[in-house]
């Protein structure tokens, strides 16, 4: 991680494509002052990581089907990718914020970065909302890099994550100032903001420290 501020887009850029598919992650890396992607992570029926943020494809979709209940090739027919795809196809230089929704499978995912990045954590970050997930992360490879993800950038959420080893809180970016981001590097970690959409709030986050913001709309453009 550098000391320059990253700009994540959120799920892609889904003006021009739906969220969490190649397309749009595409369509992000071609924005100047776009550094890297945040995407979510679910399990296909049989095992597979694809990619996804919410539990059913109604939303995205259209359909009411539960990503759990489709096989990886079901899902591919209706552009879902799964994650070795979107790790093929994404520059090595870009930064990836690989967010595991509830329980993909901590082992299928770190055999899939692992295939297509290596061992070692190279612009890459796997964050969760599930203290368990990240820690079976961790367990296998102790050494990538891992953010808690968090409404609030609260005492408690900080202490979390410091005892699960993370390298960063990742907080709904309402909850971000100065005293908290001071609070979390006290606890040995990065602090990152989600989701902004305007630019100037962008700029304040970069102002006070913060290591990486996920951006859509008028922010992902600058």
């Amino acid at each position: 991680m550098t000391a320059r501020t990253l700009r994540l887009a959120h799920r892609g850029d889904w003006r021009r494509a739906p969220e969490n598919t190649l397309p749009a992650l595409l369509a992000a890396l071609e924005i100047p002052g776009c550094d890297g992607l945040e995407f979510d992570v679910r399990a296909s029926a049989d095992g597979v990581p694809v990619l996804s943020h919410d539990e059913t494809l109604e939303r995205v979709h259209g359909r009411p089907d539960r990503v759990a209940d489709l096989f990886a090739a079901e899902l591919a027919a209706l552009g879902i990718p799964t994650l070795a795809e979107v790790l093929a196809a994404v520059p090595a230089a870009a930064f990836l914020d690989i967010e595991l929704k509830d329980d993909p499978g901590a082992a299928a995912v770190v055999a899939v970065v692992d295939a297509a990045r290596g061992r070692e954590p190279r612009s890459f970050a796997i964050s969760s909302f599930a203290p368990a997930t990240l820690d079976a992360v961790g367990h296998l490879r102790p050494g990538w890099h891992r953010w808690l993800n968090a409404v609030e950038l609260s005492a408690g959420a900080v202490a979390t994550a410091a005892t699960l080893g993370c390298r960063a809180i990742a907080a709904e970016w309402h909850s971000i100032n100065v005293p908290a981001i001071a609070r979390a590097r006290r606890a040995g970690l990065d602090v990152v903001a989600w989701t902004v959409t305007r630019p100037a709030t962008f700029e304040r986050l970069r102002s006070i420290g913060v290591t990486a913001v996920c951006v859509e709309g008028a922010a992902l453009d600058g």
